[in-house]
């Protein structure tokens, strides 16, 4: 793979200029009228980390298509601020995606928008995307989609402090993996064995992800029994947040989605002096966020992050791609970066201290590595996208080339896929990805400091 990463990235033009048209292309064949389908084989409908990804990279080809992109999702907002994770297209027939609205039955919730939604949530990058949108093609429009998106992400935030920080200690908590973006990660296996499942729950349903991708690659029936089992416990409690500890079969605080939530408060104050709003209170609400991660989920004697089950009150022993993304946070103390800096060098995830491997999603070295299973080992391009972020924020300008390099030269190896397995490069899941061709056009725009830093 080296030769071919090697001949993507010699320089601007030839095989980036190829790789740039793959990409717009991609975008454009997934454009739904006002968002992007994460695929059109695997993913019909507008997925909200998806969404944010993806109009990161649209702002440096179709700045106008990116601000469509956050609004419409954000229309589908909740009363109480929360950005539900899936957005159904009403166009399509019932049945067209498992789990589909009618799963969901979020019209019987209190709050809900008329779109048919999830009740879920998931990692709040989208106030980084907006900043780093903006940034990439600033205008007067530009400004006055930032300015109406504004209120609704601090919404976003808000909701997140006030109704999911269950443990008390300043962090969020996912009531499913979904949630975490991450959905079967081996970081979810410890709390995921608490939550009853029987596979024989699958038969009175029909999967679609395996109609599309071979059943070796995605989660297992068992996996989605407990998915289901979830769900069925937050629906029928009409979503509420209310009383979760008392009730709810799965709480963890996840290293990435807190690492969001406080990257998503230093963006918010880059954005508030352009809007009319003050930056102060973002500013303490993101070293609040910082503090509680160090103090909650770093685990000196590894020296990365981990998540905390809140259901044990222990931290997740498995070794994920989870615990890198606090790098993003221009306020991580220094021993932290260090330390993390280590771990995503270390046989576990990179080479030497080059990184020109991509990132797995998983530990290479656990005897559980499955390089051909969803989150238990494929990269994947939005979280090696996050990590070299983190790594530009934190001046380790050596190692993000070297990451930029792999992940080109994944797209160059196998196309625009959903991931990909992390020694040979080879396509996995769906093809035509939306965020892997946004995120690889933000790799090939030139070359600007990261607006999260300072």
């Amino acid at each position: 793979m080296s030769a071919v990463v090697s001949g993507a990235t010699d320089g601007p033009g030839g095989g980036e200029e190829e790789l740039h048209r793959l990409a717009v292309a991609t975008l454009d064949a997934n454009w739904e009228h006002d968002h992007t389908v994460p695929s059109r084989t695997l993913y019909p409908h507008q997925w909200s980390w998806d969404s944010a990804f993806i109009a990161v990279g649209l702002a440096h080809v179709r700045p106008a298509r990116a601000w469509r992109e956050l609004a419409s999702l954000f229309r589908a907002q909740w009363a109480d601020g929360r950005v539900p994770h899936i957005v159904f297209n009403p166009r399509l027939p019932v049945g067209a995606y498992f789990p589909g609205p009618e799963f969901w039955g979020s019209a019987r919730a209190d709050g809900a928008p008329a779109a048919p939604t999830s009740g879920l949530i998931q990692p709040p990058v989208h106030a980084l995307a907006a900043w780093l949108a903006y940034g990439a093609a600033p205008s007067e429009a530009a400004l006055a989609a930032l300015r109406r998106l504004y209120p609704r992400l601090v919404a976003q935030q808000r909701y997140l402090a006030t109704r999911r920080d269950v443990g008390g200690d300043g962090l969020a908590c996912v009531v499913h993996p979904w949630e975490s973006g991450l959905d079967n990660s081996p970081a979810w296996d410890a709390p995921m064995d608490a939550v009853p499942g029987d596979p024989a729950v699958m038969r009175a349903y029909r999967r679609h992800d395996t109609a599309h991708v071979h059943a070796a690659h995605r989660p297992t029936d068992l996996d989605y029994a407990r998915y289901v089992a979830i769900v069925a416990s937050y629906r029928e409690h009409g979503y509420r947040d209310d009383g979760l500890a008392r009730w709810h079969p799965f709480l963890v605080e996840c290293p990435l989605f807190n690492a969001a939530a406080g990257a998503a408060e230093h963006a918010l104050a880059r954005i508030a002096p352009l809007v009319g709003g003050d930056p102060g209170p973002h500013r303490e609400r993101a070293a609040r966020i910082t503090e509680a991660l160090v103090l909650r989920l770093y685990d000196p004697g590894t020296g990365t992050f981990q998540p905390r089950d809140l259901r044990t009150g222990r931290l997740v022993p498995a070794r994920t791609v989870l615990g890198l993304a606090p790098l993003i946070l221009p306020d991580l103390p220094a021993a932290q970066v260090d330390a993390v800096v280590a771990e995503a060098c270390s046989a576990r995830f990179g080479l030497a201290r080059r990184m020109d491997r991509p990132l797995p999603s998983y530990d290479r070295t656990a005897p559980d590595f499955e390089p051909l299973r969803y989150w238990r080992g494929p990269s994947w391009m939005n979280v090696n996208w996050l990590v070299r972020y983190g790594l530009l924020t934190h001046d380790r300008a050596d190692l993000a080339a070297g990451l930029r390099r792999s992940m080109v030269g994944l797209v160059a190896t196998a196309g625009c896929h959903e991931y990909f397995h992390p020694d040979t490069g080879a396509g996995l899941g769906s093809p035509s990805f939306g965020w892997t061709a946004s995120l690889l056009l933000d790799l090939l725009a030139e070359e600007r400091e990261p607006a999260g830093t300072g």
